[in-house]
């Protein structure tokens, strides 16, 4: 689940990726087929140099990729092999595998007696896939202490067209007015859920949503992306790139 304090961690990447114009890594062993998939489709992207690439695009969060298209068969290609879409509207398409990676297995969920506290009260509804275009705009509302969102318009539509086709899936937190008041996003493959963003408009929504998420028993392993002080206090750990990849090759 990206954040405000993830994208301050990313931003000098993301600097240098646009004054270098990345096109390719090279990372022939973690490409895979995801570099034969972009060939396949001819894509417009070309090799960069880089005799310690292949190392450093596994021990390192730099952009992995420049250009493509969000397409569905893009988006589950590249989810497939844990790397997804990350850019500002001033930028091509980005696309990005951090290592290490942050994952939330649901034995390892954290329930604050704050939150059993509330769960047992009930004040609120959960639903699922219900209000998925609600959940991806409140998400990309730009928030007080942030100077812009990487939810752009190419991203909002790319997303919608996953939920249509089965893929993007949210969770929503209603109060007692029917007013959403937190929810997340992710694409669903397998029984792995790869969390894209969430919001809360009122104190632990969005983990009251996690929670049903975790909940719903569909799931083995939740792809958090990258560490936050909020997602590490829910339980989440970072793993390195071989580890995440033998879970994806598990679980996708």
């Amino acid at each position: 689940f990206r954040s405000l304090q993830s994208a301050q961690i990313a931003e000098a990447r993301r600097a240098n990726a646009r004054r270098r114009w990345i096109r390719l890594r090279a990372c022939a062993p973690l490409l895979g087929r995801w570099s034969l998939y972009m060939q396949q489709l001819h894509a417009e992207v070309s090799f960069r140099p880089g005799g310690q690439g292949a190392k450093r695009c596994r021990d390192e969060f730099e952009a992995l990729a420049a250009g493509g298209a969000l397409s569905v068969d893009w988006l589950l290609a590249a989810y497939r092999q844990g790397i997804f879409p990350w850019f500002s509207d001033d930028e091509p398409i980005l696309w990005w595998t951090p290592a290490p990676r942050t994952i939330l297995l649901p034995s390892n969920f954290h329930l604050s007696k704050s939150l059993r506290k509330l769960i047992r009260k009930q004040p609120y509804r959960i639903t699922q896939n219900l209000a998925f275009q609600s959940v991806i705009h409140h998400c990309a509302e730009t928030r007080k202490d942030q100077a812009g969102t990487w939810i752009v318009d190419p991203m909002i539509n790319a997303y919608i067209t996953m939920h249509q086709a089965g893929h993007a899936h949210s969770v929503e937190c209603w109060d007692a007015e029917d007013q959403l008041v937190g929810g997340l996003y992710g694409i669903s493959l397998g029984s792995v859920f790869f969390g894209e963003s969430m919001f809360s408009r009122a104190n632990n929504a969005s983990k009251l949503c996690l929670h049903h998420l975790i909940q719903s028993g569909n799931y083995q392993l939740i792809d958090c992306q990258m560490a936050t002080a909020h997602l590490m206090s829910l339980g989440a750990i970072e793993v390195d790139r071989d580890q995440f990849e033998s879970m994806l090759n598990k679980f996708v």
